[in-house]
């Protein structure tokens, strides 16, 4: 069935895929926040890297193999997430405190356990490192091309956007007000129709990458200020 229909083993995989960071999200921040909430959310992320793994190898009958960084990957990634830096300091130093409540902030996650010093470095670690890896992995190389294969290249990279910005929005909304979360889902959903658009360009998921480690920095930097300043 799948081999016959290209469409419909796209479509399944999404309806597999994309709802599964937005149910860790949930029940980690609003359901039962604690053990039980960081174990469901641990185990959508396991979810979001085994399913393509096992989609590429049993159902598209792919080999996995690993793409190596080009020169022009690492320019293009450096380049862009300076820039992506950049811009989300200035609009933190220029729109925060005024528009943030700190003390909110703060609750919530002292409530997940991001008040520790040592658990928000690890934490950073992973999140800038290995998770923005697996993201780009799942949402640039696998989530957009199943995109790709429903509908346009540019229709999937707005598509794919859509789909990525869903989960971080769940997860704003635990944390900031209404206008926070609307400028923050704006770039969240910018910077992955950037990323997917990059993936459209090169066919490597290395541009969007290097770029989203910067992006997740500026995102650390942010939260250090919030919690720990």
């Amino acid at each position: 069935m799948f081999k016959t229909s290209p469409n419909l083993n796209a479509l399944l995989a999404l309806l597999l895929l994309v709802p599964a960071p937005s149910i860790g999200i949930t029940t980690e921040l609003y359901i039962f926040p604690g053990i039980i909430g960081h174990l469901i959310a641990f185990l959508s992320k396991i979810w979001l890297l085994v399913v393509p793994i096992i989609w590429l190898l049993f159902i598209d009958k792919e080999n996995l193999k690993v793409q190596y960084p080009k020169g022009r990957d690492l320019l293009a990634g450096i380049g862009l997430g300076l820039l992506m830096l950049s811009i989300m300091l200035i609009i933190y130093w220029l729109l925060g405190p005024q528009w943030i409540d700190i003390r909110y902030v703060r609750d919530r996650a002292t409530q997940i356990g991001l008040n520790s010093f040592t658990i928000y470095l690890l934490g950073g670690a992973y999140w800038i490192f290995i998770n923005s890896l697996l993201e780009e992995f799942v949402w640039r190389w696998f989530v957009y091309r199943k995109c790709e294969i429903l509908v346009t290249p540019r229709l999937a990279v707005i598509i794919c956007a859509v789909f990525f910005t869903i989960h971080h929005t769940v997860g704003l909304l635990a944390y900031f007000d209404w206008r926070t979360t609307i400028l923050c889902s704006l770039g969240v959903f910018f910077a992955g129709a950037i990323w997917s658009w990059c993936y459209l360009k090169y066919r490597s998921i290395w541009t969007g990458y290097i770029s989203h480690v910067f992006a997740d920095i500026a995102i650390f930097i942010i939260g250090w200020q919030l919690i720990f300043a």
